[in-house]
């Protein structure tokens, strides 16, 4: 991926020099610890952002000492530039998009942490992996996350990471036009979010519908795909799918607890939004089959 072609964002925050500590000797939980929090949470009626919070809690108070980190990243690093440059391709393509269909597009800020990080959704460790808040309107991600994509699921390079934060953009995307307000608003009604066909998986799969849009827009705008880094996004697609995580976390699949959706439709969404770039296509509240 030629991502130095694309404009850098002023909208990311690079905390990691500050926003976090290890807890308990400094190492918090795999992406393989948290699939199975979320399963045990699902199952049993529980929140498992809840659940990842007490034990980030508990990790706070016992235990050793917490590890704060104290020295900052270099300045202008490889690593934020190129943050900087995806969030600033999502921006352009996004500002467009809303224009076009006369709105206007707000940024989101960006921010960068390591361990752990405050933001209006509560405090999250590091394991929860990149999230959007809809509360304060930021994506945050520990960068730590792209190497145990890489290490732990074989979803390496630059254009998978590329799409894990345009991801993430497209729930900012659907915090503007009202979807992730329609979604919070069933949960507070009581009704069941969870399941291959609900509420959340729709979201989630929206998402990665508007990762496609923009992987279309920002190839016509600055030509920047490689070979293979297509597949880099679908492969990262495919590796974090409901079904896989859960088979690896407990070796069986339980598609009620589902909540991002399965590997293949993780990957089929994306494909959707990249062919041809048209957000009327990532209706998937509408769609019959996802």
């Amino acid at each position: 991926m030629r991502w130095k072609r694309a404009r850098r964002s002023d909208n990311v925050v690079d905390a990691r020099g500050s926003s976090g500590r290890r807890m308990g000797g400094g190492k918090g939980l795999t992406l393989g610890g948290v699939a199975i929090v979320v399963i045990v949470g699902l199952l049993s009626g529980q929140d498992p952002m809840q659940i990842l919070g007490q034990l980030a809690g508990q990790a706070m108070q016992g235990g050793s000492p917490s590890q704060q980190q104290s020295t900052a990243p270099p300045v202008n690093d490889e690593q934020s530039e190129f943050v900087r440059a995806v969030l600033g391709d999502t921006e352009d393509t996004w500002r467009e998009i809303f224009q076009g269909a006369k709105q206007q597009y707000r940024d989101p800020t960006l921010v960068l942490f390591s361990g752990g990080v405050n933001s209006a959704c509560g405090f999250a460790n590091s394991a929860v992996g990149p999230f959007y808040c809809p509360g304060d309107q930021r994506v945050y991600i520990d960068l730590a996350f792209f190497r145990e994509l890489e290490q732990r699921f074989g979803a390496a390079g630059d254009f998978a990471q590329a799409y894990v934060i345009a991801h993430e953009v497209g729930h900012h995307v659907q915090t503007l036009l009202g979807v992730s307000a329609r979604v919070n608003a069933a949960r507070q009604r009581g009704e069941r979010v969870e399941g291959a066909t609900g509420l959340l998986v729709r979201q989630e799969l929206q998402a990665d519908c508007l990762a496609g849009v923009w992987a279309y827009h920002g190839q016509r705008r600055h030509d920047w795909l490689e070979p293979g880094d297509i597949e880099e996004a679908l492969n990262a697609a495919n590796a974090i799918g409901d079904d896989r995580l859960q088979k690896q976390a407990s070796g069986q699949v339980v598609p009620d607890s589902f909540t991002h959706g399965s590997s293949e439709q993780r990957v089929r969404w994306f494909k959707t939004g990249f062919d041809g770039g048209d957000i009327g296509r990532c209706d998937t509240f509408k769609a019959t089959r996802l």
